[in-house]
């Protein structure tokens, strides 16, 4: 997993990477060169990504961390720093849908959950990247939002507020940012192939026939594809990408 690639010799931080699209984006940050801090609330799988990596012949950390927590996601950065000695590249990832319902049956309490994990999450890990960053005069991030960052989703309001959320937060660092050498942006993945989607679709065998029929292809996306995504674009091929919202979603929200 080492030598020549995108992010050679670059320090990369993913959350929620014990499964799905964080695991598949931290295997591929390592094959791209990087050395990667493999962090996730799920102490275990975070560690058998890193032992993965390691065992291709990548350098990789694990670190527990509750993205939910300030606290512990300062400590993740100063890890990251204390270990590697930079931070090159973020991917701040983790979140998940929460309990369903329509906008007038969430309760408060479901609704703050869903914003902690997928919006409070994402400031709370710019709030400490992007300093490191902006000493180092470069860096690069990706959050990821959705494609329910972009177009309503019945049943989902909290997150679709949220990632919306997510796609305003990104904007706004990256104005900020313009002049510092860090670029930030957004990825919108659409329906994939997780772990997650399974134990969803598992609950009714029509649900997953509702969402492939919103697909112009026909197909979930695939862990991977969204890697290649985000990997890209902490590249310094994408060094003129900041404030934007990647949509890959096999063209589920064009229509």
């Amino acid at each position: 997993m080492t030598g020549a690639g995108l992010v050679a010799g670059k320090v990369a931080l993913v959350t929620g990477a014990a499964a799905g699209i964080g695991r598949a984006c931290a295997l591929a940050f390592a094959r791209e060169g990087a050395k990667v801090l493999v962090s996730d609330v799920d102490a275990a799988g975070c560690e058998a990504v890193a032992k993965e990596i390691s065992a291709a012949g990548g350098e990789a950390r694990a670190r527990r961390c509750d993205v939910t927590q300030e606290g512990e996601v300062a400590a993740l950065i100063q890890n990251c720093v204390d270990v590697f000695g930079r931070l090159d590249c973020a991917h701040n990832n983790a979140g998940g849908p929460g309990q369903g319902g329509a906008v007038h049956q969430i309760t408060t309490a479901d609704w703050n959950a869903v914003i902690a994990l997928n919006l409070t999450s994402v400031f709370h890990c710019l709030k400490y990247e992007i300093p490191v960053m902006q000493k180092q005069r470069a860096g690069a991030i990706v959050n990821t939002a959705s494609g329910a960052g972009l177009i309503a989703v019945a049943g989902l309001a909290h997150y679709a507020a949220a990632k919306h959320g997510v796609l305003g937060l990104t904007k706004t660092a990256a104005l900020e940012n313009a002049r510092t050498g860090v670029r930030i942006n957004a990825i919108c993945p659409g329906s994939v192939d997780t772990p997650a989607l399974r134990v969803h679709l598992a609950k009714d065998p029509r649900i997953a026939e509702r969402i492939l029929a919103s697909q112009p292809g026909g197909r979930f996306g695939l862990p991977d594809e969204i890697a290649e995504a985000v990997v890209w674009m902490c590249s310094d091929r994408a060094s003129f990408v900041t404030g934007e919202s990647f949509v890959v979603d096999g063209g589920a929200v064009m229509r």
